[in-house]
């Protein structure tokens, strides 16, 4: 399941449990195109102290829309992993420096305040 979770109109934060569905995946998609007509660019926090699994159908969306929007990754400029596991964070720490024009940074979950807050620290610019 993803819980949309109240946040700055630039920033999306999401919390992620048990096992994610395709249907999971079509709403947050929809969430974001909205938010990308709003803005140049957003933020993302996603909570996934307690997520387990991610379905197949799920995944292949997930990694179908994530390499669509190749081209658009400067859009997504701070992303911020809120995890209690330390190998998730450890994982985090790696894949920073792979992705190009995001930073990806992880936060333990007593810090879900301070990653809203750098996930949102940023000029988003305006579209509408």
């Amino acid at each position: 399941m993803i819980e949309i979770l109240p946040a700055p109109a630039h920033v999306l934060s999401l919390r992620l449990s048990g096992t994610l569905t395709q249907d999971d995946l079509e709403r947050t998609i929809d969430d974001i195109e909205a938010r990308l007509k709003r803005f140049d660019r957003i933020g993302v926090v996603a909570d996934v102290t307690a997520f387990e699994d991610i379905g197949l159908r799920a995944g292949l969306k997930d990694i179908a829309y994530s390499f669509g929007k190749i081209m658009e990754w400067r859009r997504f400029p701070r992303e911020a992993v809120i995890a209690d596991r330390q190998w998730v964070r450890a994982a985090i720490g790696f894949i920073d420096p792979l992705v190009p024009f995001v930073t990806v940074k992880s936060f333990a979950p007593e810090e879900s305040d301070a990653a809203l807050a750098w996930a949102g620290g940023f000029d988003p610019g305006r579209r509408d």
